[in-house]
């Protein structure tokens, strides 16, 4: 897959569905009743990246204030969703313990990769950062753990959702209409090319985690130093 194919073929669909004003609200994202719960390996960008995020949200928030702004604490770069949030999951149902020993058995031979932020795409339910992964570590360490799921007994839904290929982050989630259909179809076309950084992942992390990954609703497992064979 063209990644950035991918990434712009998304933008233009996005873009044509808010120009029209039919943007995918969430209606979920401020409900207390929502217990979707999942287990989540992921990577977290370091701060020079998050900061180069807020600035660009702060750009969005002044024409769209009431939508959904991941916080720095929140942002992540998903490597594979083991069990996606569903509802009613709580941890006590896994064994957690034999999670964390089969990611220590996934990542061991695993060496620290880099990805790239590079520009906007979008959805129609919000903005998405575009990452590009550099080498074949980040594919590696998802092969290693669809294998391993793919032959153990340990609950898991991989891949069942979609299977994911991009290193991509979601920062803006739609939660109201939006009041200035063109003004933010501006933003999104100024910031689509627009360099963010690059980054090298050297550890990763098994979390318990709602729908959002918010930090308050996160428990983490396992934290896993990326050092190869």
């Amino acid at each position: 897959m063209n990644l950035q194919e991918h990434y712009d073929a998304m933008r233009a669909a996005a873009v044509h569905r808010l120009a029209q004003g039919r943007a995918e609200l969430d209606p979920l994202i401020d409900s207390p009743d929502d217990d979707r719960r999942g287990i989540t390996l992921l990577a977290r960008p370091p701060a020079r990246i998050t900061a180069a995020l807020e600035a660009i949200l702060a750009d969005f928030r002044c024409i769209e204030p009431q939508q959904y702004y991941y916080p720095a604490s929140d942002v992540h770069l998903t490597v594979l969703s083991i069990i996606s949030c569903y509802r009613g999951f709580e941890l006590p149902m896994i064994d957690a313990a034999a999670y964390r020993a089969a990611v220590r058995e996934i990542v061991g031979p695993v060496r620290p990769f880099s990805v790239a932020f590079s520009g906007l795409t979008a959805s129609p339910g919000g903005i998405i950062v575009q990452g590009e992964p550099l080498g074949s570590g980040l594919a590696e360490l998802r092969d290693r753990t669809r294998a391993y799921f793919q032959r153990s007994s340990l609950q898991q839904s991989i891949d069942q959702r979609y299977s994911i290929q991009t290193a991509h982050s979601t920062v803006i989630r739609f939660r109201s209409n939006i009041l200035d259909a063109n003004a933010l179809l501006a933003k999104i076309e100024k910031y689509q090319h627009h360099f963010i950084g690059t980054f090298e992942v050297n550890e990763v992390e098994l979390v318990f985690n709602d729908w959002y990954q918010r930090a308050e609703n996160t428990v983490l497992l396992e934290k896993y130093s990326l050092a190869g064979a």
